[in-house]
């Protein structure tokens, strides 16, 4: 499988990346390993995660992802052939939040404990944190960096304007940068990623490693109806996409589906692969999981890739 460079870092993915937001919620500790190891074994490396996932559950502290994550590691002793992306940032509970370098130093320390290894490969600003200067969170990165905690960083929900100014800061100071973005971006969730900040991304050579590559599973066909959105935990969120523009895009997505024998899915995670460097995709079913990774073999045509430019515009 031809693996792809996250921004100029020494590292490299395959073009999909396992979202671990699953890991410790909808997907148990068996079935987190049952995916991890089909995932690996198709040829596939990365896997991103979060300390803060899955705090949103009812007595949870967040860090249940990466302990997941961390055992699955350890048990297989497969950690040098993965590359395992994670973030701080988001509201872990009381002081636990932001991108300060008190915080930074020690969430890097409570990740790799649940990760169960000495280095990340790839660390993650969750979200931007305006109430510290982007200085001091740059610094306490490269401290992570020249301790080999940490091997690259990467930046998650940035403006154009932060994510310009920080690369100008690490430039100027002669800091680590950000080699990645990990923005919401997706056939339907367009109008956030695309314009100025991809233009950025292209300029600065950072690879793009979108989350909800299906927006939030909306793209996969199986909401068509009001009535469908019970299907899943997450059903509330995708109520936005039934509208007249959603809905010519999975009529797209079924009609190029059908030229390829391929799924909605597929055809919607092809599509962001000819756009960015590797979408982030979830899946807690092996036969989920199984359509997810063909879409790494599937080739849309320049016509396909227009159809779907013009019906999600």
């Amino acid at each position: 499988m031809q693996l792809r460079q996250l921004g100029r870092s020494p590292l490299y993915v395959a073009p999909l990346i396992f979202g671990g937001n699953v890991f410790g919620w909808t997907a148990d500790e068996a079935m987190s390993f049952r995916l991890l190891d089909k995932f690996v074994d198709a040829g596939f490396n990365a896997v991103d995660t979060a300390d803060v996932y899955a705090r949103w559950l009812p007595n949870s502290v967040g860090g249940e992802s990466e302990t997941v994550l961390g055992k699955w590691l350890k048990t297989r002793g497969n950690r040098e052939n993965v590359v395992i992306a994670t973030k701080c940032g988001f509201d872990m509970g009381g002081d636990k939040k932001g991108l300060s370098k008190r915080w930074i130093t020690q969430a890097v320390d409570d990740s790799l404990a649940r990760l169960q290894t000495d280095y990340i490969d790839l660390y993650q600003a969750h979200t931007d944190d305006e109430t510290v200067s982007l200085e001091e969170t740059l610094s306490a990165f490269a401290d992570l960096i020249k301790a080999g905690k940490v091997r690259a960083i990467g930046a998650s929900n940035y403006s154009v304007e932060r994510l310009r100014a920080a690369l100008d800061i690490s430039a100027r100071l002669g800091l680590p940068r950000y080699e990645t973005l990990q923005p919401h971006y997706n056939l339907v969730e367009r109008e956030r990623f695309e314009g100025a900040l991809a233009d950025l991304c292209t300029q600065e050579q950072l690879g793009v490693i979108p989350y909800y590559g299906l927006a939030a599973g909306f793209l996969s066909g199986k909401y068509r109806s009001e009535a469908d959105l019970t299907q899943s935990v997450r059903g509330r969120g995708i109520k936005k996409y039934l509208n007249e523009r959603g809905l010519r895009v999975l009529a797209a997505l079924d009609e190029i589906g059908v030229r390829h024998a391929a799924t909605p899915a597929q055809v919607a995670l092809a599509w962001l692969m000819t756009k960015i460097t590797a979408p982030i995709a979830s899946a807690t079913t092996p036969a989920q999981l199984s359509q997810l990774m063909a879409a790494a073999s599937l080739s849309l045509s320049a016509a396909d890739i227009a159809q779907l430019d013009r019906e999600s515009a």
